[in-house]
């Protein structure tokens, strides 16, 4: 049997990783900018966490969750998503008596999901997320937002949307889910199962349905907007004063729900406008999810955040053909001439390393022009040459490569020479 990879899963081979590592720095910088500090949580939580979090309405806890009893009959889920584990972690270890609040978190977290493999969305995924915890102030959400507006910009989108909504407080959510009800008892026959089975337990979910998304009843649907109570206008009005403030165009989308129970007041999504970027559009979603820490057993603590697919991000910046900065190049490869200068070499290729230079030599026993070949291949700047001849006198032939110029070095200054010329640690 030949062994592949499972369905919904990829390899990602070096050249493929580059991208992804460039963009993850980028990334990182950006978080740092903004003082978010990393956290880093279990792959795999007790399957309440998810459950009580997100939601037993949702999807993700009804059809894609990877869920299984280990060896002491604890159910234990694979994450689906980051922001339940995230607030968890901040109860268990009682981040909310830091003196210094709100609590700025990132992650980079891989997620399963048990769904049909697609373009850009598959079983094992990739997600960058942040996370707010122990403030309300609605300057936190535009913040927020700022934030993935601004990572896009940095890689170079240019073509993508903002597109934004309020769910309102809970008040405003309770007048809205009667008067979903209301609406759609009519029409329930006529929708799909799992509308049916949350008719009750949470309407809101209908209007998210990709199976009843062209029903009439839905275009129809009571607005959100409609029932926000003074308090939730408010609040939603705020945190349009402060995009507009930092120049963020946005729409206001009154039909964006988003697919987890805990959100209430912002919710929001980033989308790709790029011409064949294909149906699903959805790059980021997050929203405010106060309420979700009392869920999980903590204190009453506001939060809010988002989740950026890694994979999705890559695809967007392939649509825009935006080439990232990651030819592979090396500083210095050395051409070896030779059995008895290999151990010589190997010592200076060492010493170079531990310099902070990117520094190969040739493996494989080749001729001298199969290692110059190779030094182009890798696009090294220099290539050190060193043989019988070179060590006998104390010295390497150092070769520009753009230029084709050849010096000699003493083999004792060649590390500080090197250094001098591309820098180091």
């Amino acid at each position: 049997m030949r062994m592949k990879a499972p369905r919904g899963t990829v390899d990602l081979l070096p050249e493929e990783t580059r991208k992804w590592q460039y963009t993850e720095n980028v990334l990182r910088d950006l978080c740092n900018s903004f003082n978010y500090e990393e956290i880093r949580t279990p792959v795999f939580e007790h399957t309440e966490v998810f459950q009580r979090g997100v939601g037993d309405t949702t999807d993700i806890v009804q059809k894609e969750m990877y869920t299984f009893d280990d060896r002491g009959g604890r159910s234990i889920t694979l994450r689906p998503e980051g922001t339940a584990g995230v607030v968890r972690a901040y109860i268990e270890h009682k981040l909310y008596g830091s003196p210094i609040q709100p609590t700025k978190l990132f992650y980079f977290f891989q997620l399963f999901r048990y769904e049909r493999p697609q373009h850009g969305r598959m079983r094992q995924l990739n997600q960058f997320g942040v996370e707010v915890l122990g403030s309300a102030d609605p300057s936190v959400d535009a913040e927020v937002i700022a934030l993935a507006m601004t990572a896009y910009k940095k890689l170079g989108l240019q073509s993508i949307k903002l597109v934004i909504n309020s769910l309102g407080d809970t008040e405003s959510r309770n007048a809205h889910r009667q008067a979903l009800i209301q609406h759609f008892t009519p029409h329930i026959d006529e929708l799909c199962a799992d509308c049916k089975n949350r008719l009750m337990k949470n309407p809101l979910r209908i209007l998210d349905c990709k199976t009843d998304l062209e029903h009439p009843a839905m275009e129809s649907a009571p607005s959100v907007l409609d029932y926000l109570n003074k308090e939730s206008e408010e609040y939603f009005n705020q945190v349009k004063a402060y995009l507009d403030a930092m120049d963020i165009p946005y729409e206001v989308d009154p039909t964006l729900v988003r697919g987890l129970d805990y959100y209430n007041h912002t919710a929001f999504e980033i989308m790709s406008e790029a011409e064949g970027f294909g149906a699903i559009t959805t790059l980021l979603g997050g929203g405010r999810y106060n309420g979700l820490a009392e869920k999980l057993g903590g204190p009453s603590t506001p939060g809010i955040g988002f989740g950026m697919g890694l994979e999705r991000l890559l695809l967007a910046l392939e649509a825009e053909e935006i080439k990232l900065p990651v030819e592979k190049e090396l500083d210095i490869f050395f051409v070896s001439i030779g059995d008895n200068v290999q151990e010589e070499t190997v010592r200076l290729v060492q010493q170079l390393r531990e310099e902070g230079l990117k520094v190969d030599k040739d493996y494989q026993g080749r001729k001298i022009k199969a290692q110059f070949r190779a030094a182009d291949r890798y696009k090294a700047r220099y290539v050190v040459i060193l043989g019988d001849e070179e060590l006998e006198n104390d010295v390497v032939k150092l070769r520009t490569m753009d230029t084709g110029e050849e010096t000699e070095i003493s083999i004792d200054n060649l590390v500080k020479t090197m250094t001098e010329k591309l820098g180091g640690f």
